[in-house]
């Protein structure tokens, strides 16, 4: 198939999967209803910062400017997660000599790309943009105005109009690094053929596991390759690991242990703040160790310094820093209001609890943690990193909260947190553990690029 889109003739039915016609009328018109909100929305949140009105005109699909490269390879990475995951693959096509066309959604994912690939934009080798909303026209204007070669989306992004858009045109659009969770897959097939049709309109699946694979299967969708994660793949920055090192040194000579709570939610900080107090009015420790705690959402870090201060515990926030803290300084909680340093985080501390998991949003990314040598601590709620937190239980790398976590009395948090940090034989154990799990399961990186390269997934 021509890797440019026809994009002078109408629209077909897809030769992937066909577009649900009434239902896709609907959305279309709830899109259009809904327009003025998502206009609010963004207006709402410049109250964290005026950037979110930048490059409005990109996500109605035009004004993107005279220098536009045409015939890039394009790569969605919705926010920050999917931006990094995404880094591996982007080196390696531009490693290659290819151009990418990078898009975002979030603010926060635009940063972070921004960020990783500054020499490749300034050599005009990378272009970014936001993708445009889910209207007809602003995605029509958005492919004609840059005509890539093909589409990767990373993980989770599935957009009605995008998708069976470029399935019409021809233009090969692929979810990569692709994951689907039980609750995902229900929530699919409550729209019948209509919501299964959306994924077999992809030009091919790139899975992250067996259990990913066989939910998109269950959708009707035939080209699904398992290739591994490409979060393994990406690499730790050498320079936020040394600061990580030269910061646990300075906890009383590396006697002081700290726990990173690492992308908490909201619900979660009160947990885990109530359970560190107990801990630490229990007096089990001769030096009392030292809670690390970061936010997923930058927009929510004034709200937790509120919730430590509440708690009647003395913290100082990451922002505070020059350099490094002191060990004289004598607090209970380190704030983590910065963006971009969770190596430096993971690599200062001794143990890990991963937001996300311990109330029901499906957990965040415990692999970084692990490249860092950090051991984790989950609670029950993994379902967005199933096999993932599976795989690192069972290699001893990570451990389940023992218990259910209540608010008022979170017990349980508090003994697994103690039994841990009281031996730390047993931490050293999980921190190998860890390396060798992070370092067993790289590899994606490779295996999607021959999977592109496949006859099953032939661009040409």
């Amino acid at each position: 198939m021509s890797l440019t889109p026809s994009l002078g003739r109408a629209p077909q039915d897809s030769k992937y999967g066909a577009r649900p016609k009434f239902w896709f009328a609907v959305y279309q018109l709830l899109w259009h209803l809904l327009l003025p909100f998502a206009f609010i929305r963004l207006a709402w949140r410049t109250r964290y910062s005026s950037e979110y009105l930048n490059h409005f005109s990109e996500r109605l699909g035009f004004a993107y400017g005279k220098s536009i490269t045409q015939g890039s390879i394009w790569i969605h990475a919705v926010s920050v997660g999917e931006t990094r995951a995404a880094q591996p693959l982007i080196d390696a096509y531009l490693g290659r000599g290819e151009t990418i066309l990078l898009t975002h959604m979030t603010l926060n994912g635009r940063r972070t790309g921004a960020t990783l690939f500054a020499k490749a934009i300034a050599a005009g080798q990378l272009r970014q943009v936001y993708l445009p909303y889910d209207l007809c026209w602003a995605v029509a204007n958005f492919i004609r105005a840059f005509k890539p070669k093909f589409g990767l989306f990373m993980e989770t992004e599935a957009w009605p109009t995008i998708v069976f858009y470029c399935a019409e045109i021809g233009l090969p659009l692929f979810l990569v690094n692709a994951r689907l969770s039980e609750r995902s897959a229900r929530r699919v097939n409550r729209f019948g053929k209509a919501g299964r049709s959306l994924f077999q309109a992809f030009a091919g699946i790139l899975a992250q596991t067996e259990f990913d694979a066989e939910r998109y299967r269950s959708l009707g969708v035939k080209k699904v390759e398992i290739v591994g994660n490409l979060k393994f793949d990406v690499p730790l920055d050498p320079l936020l690991v040394q600061q990580g090192k030269s910061w646990k040194q300075e906890l009383h000579g590396g006697l002081r242990l700290m726990v990173c709570a690492a992308s908490t939610r909201d619900g979660e900080e009160a947990i885990i703040l109530k359970a560190w107090k107990d801990l630490l009015l229990s007096n089990t420790f001769e030096i009392a160790p030292l809670l690390c705690l970061v936010p997923r959402h930058p927009e929510r870090f004034a709200e937790v310094a509120n919730q430590i201060q509440d708690a009647g515990l003395k913290f100082r926030r990451r922002t505070e820093w020059i350099q490094t803290p002191k060990d004289e300084v004598d607090v209970d909680v380190i704030l983590g209001d910065s963006m971009g340093e969770m190596p430096m985080y993971y690599s200062a501390a001794d143990l890990v609890v991963m937001g996300g998991s311990l109330l029901p949003f499906g957990g965040q990314n415990l692999i970084e943690a692990c490249a860092a040598g950090c051991p984790v601590l989950l609670g029950e709620h993994t379902y967005n990193f199933q096999q993932a937190a599976l795989d690192a239980i069972e290699m001893g790398a990570a451990k389940r909260i023992k218990g259910e976590l209540l608010l008022s009395e979170p017990v349980a948090l508090m003994d697994s947190l103690k039994e841990l940090l009281l031996n730390t034989a047993e931490l050293e154990k999980m921190s190998s553990a860890a390396k060798t799990y992070s370092i067993e399961h790289q590899g994606a990186t490779k295996r999607i690029l021959a999977a592109l390269e496949h006859q099953n997934f032939k661009l040409s």
